[in-house]
């Protein structure tokens, strides 16, 4: 099941992701992303019930970053799946996101 929601917790936007993020819906994901970046200064994508994800996902996620970057915002992921975690790993973006394994991490 695909999802996409946000929540404020501990200070945080998390924008919640779940199922196959591919070409098909990653424009959602990507709005998701910034709408929550246009509202608050530090955002988290909550990635754990990530199935699958492609290249248009990854390039989601490397806006909202970037778009953080330009706006002194906090952007990182959280939580991430194995699957997720595969592709960042062999992309090298495990190297360029903040990865968190929850909130109280993130939150340093």
């Amino acid at each position: 099941m695909k999802g996409c929601e946000a929540r404020d917790e501990d200070g945080f936007r998390i924008v919640s992701v779940s199922g196959e993020v591919d070409l098909s819906w990653s424009s959602d994901v990507r709005s998701a992303i910034l709408d929550a970046l246009n509202q608050h200064s530090a955002v988290l994508v909550e990635l754990s019930g990530v199935s699958y994800i492609d290249s248009s996902g990854i390039a989601a996620l490397v806006e909202g970053y970037q778009t953080s970057k330009s706006r002194g915002a906090s952007f990182g992921l959280l939580g991430i799946s194995d699957a997720v975690r595969a592709v960042l790993e062999l992309a090298r973006l495990d190297q360029v996101f903040p990865i968190f394994p929850d909130t109280a991490a993130a939150k340093g």
